[in-house]
């Protein structure tokens, strides 16, 4: 798989232009939000932003700038998960959630340092993803997808306890987010 393939399968997870009313982010297109086009440049009427400018900004912002490609060098797999939940919960909380379900695997630190867990892709959580990878072996990618997609759950149910109006979402949220890989 390539992140020109993520992108293109969350494209079309997210569809084209929608604007629910229960939903924070208001207007989006190919899942891009008012406010994040905006922010990247894009000017025009939200239901004719281009399908390419929705590309460069998945690309630049959910892979590049985190950097999932580095992550991706070392897991592919873990990579992906990290770009799809990025796209819809945002960079730090992915990031996050790497860094906590590392330190969790880390066996009281015994295999690798705890990492410190400022929901930013470093050094040291790469160091710490190879750590655990020569470990675990590639079924450990398995496992840590587990623990990524586990916590990813747990935010979406989290989130529409927290606000009803999100449960217009949890459904979808489960079904085409949460165990893709």
């Amino acid at each position: 798989m390539t992140i020109e393939t993520l992108i293109d399968e969350v494209i079309g997870r997210e569809g084209g232009y929608s604007n629910h009313p229960a939903d924070r982010g208001g207007e989006t297109n190919f899942g891009i939000t008012k406010a994040v086009a905006r922010e990247n440049g894009y000017a025009g009427d939200m239901r004719a932003l281009p399908r390419a400018t929705a590309v460069s900004i998945y690309r630049r912002l959910y892979w590049e700038q985190p950097g999932y490609g580095l992550v991706a060098q070392v897991a592919p797999t873990i990579a992906f998960e990290l770009f799809d939940t990025a796209v819809n919960m945002g960079v730090a909380t992915a990031s996050g959630f790497l860094q906590r379900a590392l330190n969790a695997l880390n066996r009281n630190a015994r295999d690798y340092p705890e990492l410190k867990v400022d929901r930013a892709i470093g050094p040291r959580t790469i160091e710490a993803l190879k750590a655990f990878r020569a470990l675990r072996g590639p079924a450990g990618d398995k496992v840590l997808l587990k623990a990524l997609e586990a916590m990813q759950g747990e935010r979406y149910i989290a989130l529409a306890e927290s606000r009803p109006a999100n449960e217009a979402f949890l459904y979808g949220w489960l079904a085409n987010r949460v165990g893709l890989q």
